[in-house]
């Protein structure tokens, strides 16, 4: 059914469980392929693209947002599948697997690493790309709504996975798990447990919340020296998580001075679910030092705002999965849970103006985004879902360096300036080490870091010890996971023993 989400909606952030791969060895491409289409097409299943397919190029980039990874020495995937429905996927899986292909299961291409569409030991590899799979149901009487996993309307706005009631789950064997089949550990495992672990996630079950017709949006910009703009961040970072919970105030601190003189700039940006005017007088009150001007704030419906928040031009731009500039990039991310000092702010943002310039949109730099935690989040406690970031911490950092389609930044080649900047921007990470969580340090699960660790897996359907249960702990799954990475660890080994689904950061079963 279609009908109106302005007043009942929760932000669709349904990247949690999308990336899967079913590794085997000794596959010859062109014939997996061919094994593949034949059993393709004896199932029904039609919609899919080789690459010998005049379709193939455009199906396969249409999603790739980090191009790093459409580079031509990347390995490409045998196929590309895009199932119209859940007969479609679970019969896509068991095709894919029965012709010995690595599987990837691509929703809307975030993933920072590619794990969604390429393979780290060059095996080869299809991607099931769900696409095809966006409907939404919404059930108003209930307040709920079913989304199907290659739904992308929306942003970021909360933790999507603290309001999922239910899903349907296919597992290895092309099984339907609804959250009765799959039991309570799995169930919990697939709100947060990160993509490639588990199978594929075909729909999620929301609940909805409500929020009013017009919202308040700011973007604010603050350009002055080092210590004016520290100043700003030192104060927001002792505001921003403690303000209501209708409230979301982020700062953007570009690379790079802004300006000949030395001088460097700061951007806010928030929305708040109310009038303008009570925004107005909140942040005025609690954040003084700002300035704020009622002129820097607007009201737009709750699905514009949301659309800016995005930055496209309209909400009618929501659906398009190929808006917005691709660039090549990395990023890493880390948690702040205690203030940092105003002295230790400067020498952060004086840390940032000695970045990649940033030469105009598209063309390259860097920046470092604040979002700050609380509130609701605050009050669900670390294992209620696998997501362990909660009470304690102040904020999420993310660091992302960039640089222009055309390969060149500050008159570097390609390669030269991709190395360029992001040897930059781990001298960064190390630089923050001082100020950010420690025991373990830290880091967001959709921002994936293979600077962490990888996995290393060698048998045919990955396989697992021990040994790499361990070595997976102590890098990458403590830094998402924290103490539900054990749990987790027990999830994965209840639904895939075997380790069909793996990736270079997929949870290793026992």
């Amino acid at each position: 059914m279609s009908c109106s989400i302005a007043a009942v909606v929760v932000s669709l952030f349904l990247s949690l469980n999308q990336i899967i791969s079913c590794r085997a060895a000794g596959a010859d491409d062109d014939g997996a392929a061919r094994s593949l289409a034949s059993c393709l097409i004896s199932h029904g299943v039609t919609n899919f693209t080789l690459p010998t397919s005049r379709s193939y190029a455009g199906v396969l980039n249409s999603s790739i947002s980090n191009l790093r990874f459409a580079l031509p020495d990347v390995g490409k995937p045998a196929a590309v599948v895009l199932p119209g429905s859940r007969q479609d996927l679970q019969r896509s899986v068991l095709c894919a697997r029965s012709s010995s292909l690595a599987v990837r299961v691509r929703s809307g291409g975030h993933s920072y690493e590619g794990l969604s569409y390429t393979s780290e030991n060059r095996v080869p590899f299809v991607v099931i790309d769900v696409a095809n799979l966006n409907r939404v149901r919404v059930d108003r009487g209930s307040a709920t709504a079913w989304a199907e996993a290659g739904a992308t309307l929306g942003e970021l706005f909360g933790l999507a996975a603290d309001n999922v009631l239910d899903a349907v789950l296919v597992d290895a064997d092309g099984r339907a798990l609804d959250r009765a089949a799959m039991g309570r550990d799995v169930f919990w495992a697939i709100r947060g447990g990160g993509g490639g672990s588990w199978g594929v996630v075909y729909a999620w079950k929301l609940r909805l919340v409500p929020v009013p017709r017009n919202v308040t949006v700011l973007s604010v910009g603050r350009t002055g020296p080092v210590e004016l703009v520290a100043g700003l961040v030192h104060r927001w970072q002792l505001v921003a998580p403690s303000l209501p919970d209708d409230f979301y105030l982020s700062v953007y601190l570009p690379t790079g001075p802004s300006s000949l003189d030395g001088n460097v700039s700061v951007s806010f940006s928030g929305q708040v679910l109310g009038p303008k005017h009570r925004a107005l007088s909140a942040l005025r009150q609690s954040f003084p030092e700002l300035g704020l001007a009622e002129s820097e704030l607007g009201e737009a419906s709750w699905l514009d705002a949301t659309a800016q928040f995005a930055g496209l031009d309209t909400a009618a731009d929501l659906p398009n999965r190929q808006l917005g500039s691709r660039q090549y990039f990395k990023g890493k991310s880390d948690y702040v849970r205690s203030p940092i000092s105003r002295r230790a702010m400067a020498d952060i943002v004086r840390y940032l103006s000695t970045g990649p310039p940033r030469q105009g949109q598209g063309q390259g730099g860097g920046y470092v985004i604040l979002d700050p935690y609380g509130g609701a989040m605050a009050r669900i406690a670390s294992g209620d879902t696998p997501f362990p970031h909660r009470a304690g911490t102040l904020y999420g950092v993310q660091y992302q360096v960039y640089w222009d389609e055309d390969g060149e930044l500050g008159g570097r080649a390609a390669a030269a300036a991709g190395e360029f900047c992001v040897r930059w921007l781990r001298s960064l990470y190390a630089f923050m080490a001082p100020h950010v969580s420690k025991g373990p340090r830290a880091a967001y699960v959709n921002y994936l870091d293979l600077d962490l660790g990888a996995n290393n897996w060698t048998a045919p359907a990955g396989g697992s010890s021990k040994a790499a249960v361990a070595r997976a702990r102590s890098s990458w799954g403590a830094a998402y996971f924290g103490d539900n990475f054990d749990r987790l660890v027990g999830a994965k080994t209840a639904v895939d023993p075997g380790n069909v689904f793996n990736n270079a950061q997929s949870i290793p079963p026992l």
